[in-house]
This record gives C-alpha cells, sequence and structure tokens, in this order.
C-alpha cells in the first residue's frame, strides 16, 4: 500500500463546506428558540444611571428585558481569566452584563429576549439607557499616566509588568561593551480579526435532568464547557457543547465571551431555547481584537554586527477588560525577541494596561508575530549602521545547526533549526540580485516608481506545552491532547480527537496519518470532533499545536492498535509475535508470506472475543493523552518586493517569496493553504489593516466599508517553498504551520517599503504603510 503521509490529499471536509451541506450555528432548526438582542454602550467609558425598557416591552415580540441587575445572581464567578502572569495582576471583576459602568463601545448593558430575530433587533434599539459620560482613555502611554483611571477599585491602569531578564549583568555589560546600539520604537496597531463567520451561540436547556445543551461557533468547546460550568455554577457533567462547522476564528473564538454566558443564564432562567448571531458591525466592537502594543527595543553589537543583547520594553493594550488569556499574549512572544538569532544576553518586560477600548485577547500568532516585528526591524536597522545589506547582517547573526538543541538567551531550548538556506532560497525565488540592480538603476534615472526587498526571517514556539512549562508560567490549563484510535468490526475506523478543527483540516490529516499506520484506505476513516459528548477529553485548537500535539497523540493511538493487533494475530496464527511484520495492512509471518492475516480480520476477531490471547481485552480501540516534553519551533524565510508610486504613496506588493520550515510535513497541500491565510494576514497588518480609535473612544471603521480587508486582487501569487528539518521532540518529527505566514509577513513587507524609500533619509513607517502616510513622510523628506 503506498503512503499517504507527505502527499497532497485533497480534503476530505471541502465538499459539505463548499456545497452549502456544513452547518453552522445560524444554520441550526431550533423550534420555539427566543432570539437575544444586546444592548450596548454607545460610549467608551460612562456610568450607567438606569435602563427603560418600557418601550421595548411595547414592541410586538418583545417578551423581556434583562438588566445587569437582574441577572446578577446567575453568575457564580465572574468572567474567566485564565491566566494570571502575575502573583499580583490587577483583574477588575468582570461580568457579562455591566450594572454600574460602560468600559467601552460595545460593552454590554442590557439583554433583549423577543420571538424573532427583527423583534430582538428593534427592541435594543427602544431601550433607553441613562448615561453620564466620562472621558475615554486610548493612547497608551497617557492610560499608563492614570490621569483617567477606568476602574475606579483599582486605582490605576496598570495591570501588571512581568520581566523575564535571565542575566542582568550580562545585559548591562554587553550594552556597555557594545559598538553599535540599535534603539527603535515601533507600534503594533490594534486588529479586527474578521472571521467569515461571526460569532454565534444556541443553547438548549433540557426539560428534565437539568443538561443544557450548547452550540457556539468556538475553537475550544472543551475549555468552553470547563469555564461555563466555573461562572455559571453548573455541574460540568450537565453541560454539553457542540462546536458545530465553524467558519474561521484566528484565535478570537479562542474565548468565554458574554454572549456564551448570557445565553446559558437566559435559557436556564426562562425554560426554554435562546439563541444570538453576532452582526458585523457587533463583531468589530464585542469579538476580542488583536495586537496592540508599543515596543521599544534595542540592540547592542560589536564592530562587525554580532549581536551581543537584546532589550525590549513593551506597553500592551488589555482594552478594558481581561479576556480569558488576554494578559498572557505578550509574553507568548516574550521568549523570541531574540528571534533566530544567537544573542547570549536578554532582557525582556511588558506592562500590561487598562483603556476604553475593546479587549484584546489572541489573534493569529498571538505574541510571535508582534516579537518577530520587533526584531527584524531592529536588525534591518543595525544592517544600517554597520554599513552591510540585510542578508548579510542576519548570515552573520543566524544561530547554526550544529548548536542544535540550542538553549536560548531567554531561556527556551529550541529543537531544531536550520536557518541559511530558507533565506538562501527564498533570495533565490525573488532574483536577489537582479532586484538590487533594478532598484539602483530606477534611482540613478530619477524614477518615480521606487523599488524596495524586505527580508525577515522568524522562529516561533508552538505547539502549546509542555504542561509543567505552562504550569510555570502561571497559564491556567495544561498542554496535552487526547485522541482514540477505534476498529470497528468491519473493519472501518474511528479517530476520536481532543481537538477542534474550523480549517486547519484535520478530518483529512488524522485520516491519513492513521491510514498509514494502519494500513487502511484514508476513506474508510472518520474522524469525530468538536463535541464534548463524543469526545469528553481535549484541550482543544489554537496556537499551532494540532497536529504537533493532537496529531501526534493519533499517531501514537493508532500505533497502539497495531500492537495490540499483533498480539491477537500472532495468537490466531499460532505465531511468535516477534516473528510478525506489519506491511500494507497485513500482519505476515517473517519468510512465509502465504501466513498473513489483514488488520481487518484480527479487528473481528477482536470484537468476537472467541480466540483471544488469555487476559486481553476484546476490541482494538486505543486513548492517548500526549504532553509533550517541549515546545516545536518552525521557522522560514519571507522575501517582500514592493513597488511604491512617489506621487501618490501608493504602495503594491509586487512580488513575495516564503520559505517553511514545519518539519515533516503530513499533507503539503494543506500547509501551502494554512501559508497563503496566513500571509494575507501579515500583508494586511503591514498595508491595510487597523482598527483606528478617535479620542472619545470610538471606533471609526467598525464595518467593512471603512476596515479594509483585501481580496486577491490586491496580492501577488506567493512563491512557497521549504525545507525539512524534522523535530527531535516527537516521533512524527512534525512541527506547526498555522500561524507561520502572518509571523513574518508585516516584517518582511515594512522592511521592503523602508528599503524603497530608504534614499530620501527615511527609516521607519508605521503600520499600516498607508498611501497617505507614505506621501506625506516622501514629502517632509524632501522638504528636509
Amino acid at each position: 500500500m503506498t503512503a499517504v503521509v507527505g502527499t497532497s490529499m485533497r480534503r476530505k471536509e471541502d465538499p459539505r463546506l463548499l456545497t452549502g451541506e456544513a452547518r453552522y450555528v445560524d444554520d441550526l432548526v431550533i423550534p420555539g428558540a427566543r432570539f437575544l438582542g444586546m444592548v450596548r454602550s454607545p460610549y467608551a467609558h460612562a456610568r450607567i444611571r438606569s435602563v427603560d425598557p418600557v418601550g421595548a416591552l411595547a414592541l410586538p415580540g418583545v417578551e423581556a428585558v434583562l438588566t445587569g441587575a437582574d441577572l446578577r445572581d446567575a453568575w457564580a464567578q465572574p468572567m474567566p481569566c485564565a491566566w494570571p502572569v502575575t502573583p499580583d495582576m490587577k483583574n477588575p471583576e468582570h461580568f457579562p452584563v455591566a450594572t454600574e459602568k460602560a468600559c467601552y463601545v460595545g460593552d454590554i448593558v442590557a439583554v433583549v429576549i423577543a420571538g424573532s430575530r427583527y423583534a430582538a433587533r428593534d427592541g435594543v434599539d427602544a431601550v433607553v439607557v441613562d448615561y453620564e459620560p466620562l472621558p475615554a482613555v486610548v493612547d497608551l502611554e497617557d492610560a499608563l499616566s492614570d490621569r483617567i483611571v477606568v476602574h475606579d477599585a483599582l486605582g490605576t491602569n496598570a495591570s501588571y509588568t512581568w520581566a523575564l531578564v535571565p542575566d542582568p549583568d550580562a545585559v548591562a555589560s554587553a550594552f556597555s561593551a557594545a559598538t553599535h546600539v540599535v534603539q527603535e520604537r515601533y507600534v503594533q496597531q490594534r486588529l479586527i480579526p474578521e472571521a467569515m463567520e461571526p460569532r454565534g451561540v444556541a443553547v438548549v436547556p433540557q426539560p428534565v435532568g437539568g443538561e443544557v445543551l450548547v452550540y457556539s461557533a468556538t475553537q475550544m468547546p472543551h475549555i468552553l464547557k470547563v469555564m461555563l460550568g466555573i461562572t455559571l455554577g453548573i455541574a460540568e457533567h450537565k453541560l454539553r457543547v457542540i462546536a458545530p462547522s465553524v467558519g474561521g476564528g484566528f484565535g478570537s473564538k479562542l474565548d468565554v465571551y458574554a454572549e456564551e454566558l448570557i445565553a446559558v443564564a437566559v435559557a436556564r432562567r426562562i425554560g426554554a431555547a435562546v439563541r444570538w448571531t453576532e452582526e458585523r458591525s457587533e463583531n468589530a466592537v464585542a469579538t476580542i481584537q488583536g495586537r496592540g502594543q508599543i515596543q521599544h527595543i534595542e540592540l547592542a553589537a560589536g564592530a562587525d554586527g554580532k549581536v551581543t543583547a537584546v532589550r525590549v520594553k513593551l506597553l500592551a493594550d488589555m482594552g478594558a477588560y481581561l479576556q480569558l488569556v488576554t494578559p498572557g499574549i505578550p509574553l507568548l512572544g516574550g521568549f523570541l525577541y531574540h528571534g533566530v538569532y544567537d544573542i547570549p544576553a536578554y532582557s525582556f518586560e511588558c506592562t500590561g494596561v487598562f483603556t476604553t477600548k475593546t479587549p484584546t485577547d489572541a489573534y493569529r500568532g498571538a505574541g510571535r508575530p508582534e516579537a518577530t516585528f520587533a526584531i527584524e526591524r531592529a536588525m534591518d536597522s543595525l544592517a544600517a549602521k554597520v554599513g552591510v545589506g540585510p542578508d548579510e547582517i542576519r548570515r552573520r547573526n543566524y544561530i547554526q545547526p550544529e548548536q542544535f538543541p540550542y538553549s536560548s538567551g531567554a531561556g527556551l531550548v529550541f529543537d531544531s533549526g536550520n536557518y541559511e538556506p530558507t533565506l538562501d532560497r527564498a533570495l533565490e525565488l525573488v532574483g536577489y540580485d537582479g532586484l538590487r540592480k533594478e532598484q539602483a538603476d530606477r534611482r540613478s534615472t530619477g524614477s518615480t516608481r521606487h523599488l524596495g526587498v524586505g527580508i525577515s526571517t522568524y522562529v516561533e514556539m508552538c505547539g502549546l506545552a509542555p504542561s509543567r512549562v505552562l504550569a510555570s508560567l502561571n497559564y491556567g490549563a495544561g498542554g496535552w491532547e487526547s485522541a482514540t484510535v477505534r476498529m470497528l468490526p468491519t473493519g472501518k475506523v474511528q479517530v476520536v480527537t481532543g481537538t477542534t478543527p474550523h480549517g486547519q483540516g484535520q478530518e483529512t490529516c488524522w485520516s491519513m496519518i492513521v491510514a498509514d499506520k494502519l494500513g487502511v484506505d484514508a476513506d474508510d476513516i472518520d474522524v469525530l470532533h468538536s463535541d464534548t459528548a463524543v469526545a469528553p477529553i481535549g484541550l482543544d485548537t489554537y496556537g499551532s499545536r494540532s497536529l504537533a500535539v493532537g496529531g501526534v497523540a493519533v499517531d501514537m493511538a493508532a500505533q497502539r492498535v497495531v500492537e495490540k493487533a499483533r498480539l491477537i494475530a500472532a495468537h490466531q496464527m499460532e505465531a511468535d509475535e516477534s516473528d510478525l511484520e506489519f506491511v500494507g495492512g497485513e500482519f505476515r509471518v517473517k519468510g512465509t508470506p502465504s501466513r498473513s492475516m489483514p488488520i481487518q480480520a484480527v479487528a473481528f476477531e477482536a470484537f468476537t472475543a472467541h480466540n483471544l490471547p488469555d487476559g486481553l481485552e476484546p476490541n482494538l480501540s486505543e486513548q492517548v493523552t500526549y504532553d509533550p516534553p517541549n515546545f516545536v519551533f518552525p521557522f522560514g524565510t519571507r522575501v517582500a518586493v514592493v513597488e511604491i508610486d512617489e506621487e501618490t504613496g501608493g504602495v503594491r506588493l509586487i512580488d513575495y517569496a516564503a520559505v517553511d520550515d514545519c518539519g515533516n510535513q503530513v499533507n503539503p497541500m494543506i500547509v501551502a493553504g494554512q501559508l497563503h491565510g496566513g500571509i494575507v494576514q501579515g500583508v494586511a497588518q503591514a498595508l491595510w489593516e487597523e482598527a483606528v480609535y478617535d479620542e472619545d473612544g470610538q471606533l471609526r471603521n467598525a464595518t467593512l466599508t471603512d476596515y479594509l480587508v483585501p481580496s486577491a486582487a490586491e496580492l501577488p501569487s506567493f512563491k512557497l517553498d521549504h525545507t525539512v528539518t524534522p523535530s527531535p521532540t516527537n516521533e512524527m518529527g512534525v512541527k506547526g504551520v498555522g500561524e507561520a505566514g502572518t509571523i513574518g509577513s508585516a516584517p518582511a513587507v515594512i522592511n521592503a517599503v523602508v528599503d524603497a524609500l530608504s534614499h530620501f533619509g527615511i527609516t521607519d513607517v508605521e503600520m499600516p504603510a498607508t498611501p497617505q502616510r507614505l506621501w506625506s513622510l516622501i514629502q517632509e523628506a524632501k522638504s528636509r
């Protein structure tokens, strides 16, 4: 049987997704369900004097209006934050419906219950709330001054300061002895996740027994079930959470949201099913936002450009409240501000700050894109100081292959790496030398269309694990994952996974892994997931952990099925198990190919249990819970080529090469798809996307008319290639790739933009590099 792992097998999920057969939360038919509408604050900061429901209750179809006071008894605990990063972290009490004060535009102040979606919407508009507006605070440095305090009880806007400085003396010595010192300030603008499917939740309370069935467009049904139980005081075994088809998440659906808690509370209160689906304009303010940082980075280097120390200080925007893992997101990058470089001395400090804006939380890459941006932009600045090319400064500083496993200055142990070949190949794909010649020619002839080339080499820690390391960071969950592989009596296979796919192609990849391990056809394998009753044990999908943790668990479970089947086959064939070989789905006695038994026959014998070895349990079914010994560290290089029109400031991405190394690949087609999507998101941060707030805390671009999400028309065809450096952390040698596209793209594009304008004396461009911003910079440079 030909191996399928490593081949580009088409996704098994796609037919139902592409033909409309998939069912999302809003597609579910739930007879008699009431519709919920959320009354949201139009102010970024305001006291709630009163809520008047009379006008809403007079409307046809509106059944009730509930305030925060009405629902206060529904909450056993405030909304959860699962990552208290320091013992003294300040975390204001956050309940799903505000009672005294609204702290951001979109904060829920009342809930409308109605018989139809439209009645609920009309009811929301008819609720009259008397607010006392208060000054907003939207600028991070202003917020840190405590001129305006968001949460009165805290007395400050500083939530925490977290530091990682393994050897302060080494850092100080490196900067004292440095020939070159680079000092840079970068801004990571806020981003709106904009998943194709907005959030939604439907809750069906069972009339007998007190069970509650929750459907949610979530990335984490297992974690959501635990947090619903804790927050609402419901016995966990009375909750069942199902994530049906989920139309994208990018981290934004890795959260416990007020609307989910409200839906469960209201359903239990009225004894009827309820549902809520987010509108697109709600999504912009009510779903978390990503990024939001001010970065200060310093590099110390010798005369040859060899970096000896990196020192980083961050201000990180928490928004108005701490959501599930908000405070820990910047720290996921806190170990990686040295990037792919052999930098012995390391200093990182992050201060989390409250503002009157939508809370931030995980967004594709979660801390790693921010870290990569800072170090890769700073390396370009260092190259300019030293007087060498951006490619050369990187070659001089890369961690070398013979140094792996590499103990970083930040305290991580990198599993494997070989960075220079990815740089060489990416430069080759774009024709680097020819581009430099063309750039020089354009400048010498006075062209107003300026060519720029940008480089970025990234590394990320993913496969979020191991549990003991997460414990040392005070993270509220483990890093393990569970899988069950069972061979049915007829020889078909079921795989039960604790991961929760929402675009990753896990049904296909898990089938491929098991097909190779068991020697069966991938079409004979069914993958069950995303339902806490069907797959009761799991930690879900985020942080590029699905394959490196969940897929490895599947592989291990399948191997255990083979080991058990070997015992049964040896017993059936009256042979010693050591004399059996397993080839193409058959057990054969070595040297006697006529004596064989297919694994499907073994499965039937295991089912009947008529003739099993003494003490062996019937059936072929094995469960594995895998807790990895380390993170995995994929890496790669990006090269972006841009053209900027001096007369308009317009920037066009004309070429883009990405060479990645995610270890052994299960399905190269899915790898390419993940990279395409991730690259678009990273390029979008560099050139187009930004959540723009005014001084009153109003989001000025809450609709897709104003918030610029790119289409295929704005982008070139990407040139993809890869190297393979297997991870020694797991037997499959796999790493992650779901966030890799995003992590390296923004710095490559901004490096290209700055390179295109460097002859004007321009050394930095804030994201997004809009035409207006670039035109203004060019005009200022000309006037100088």
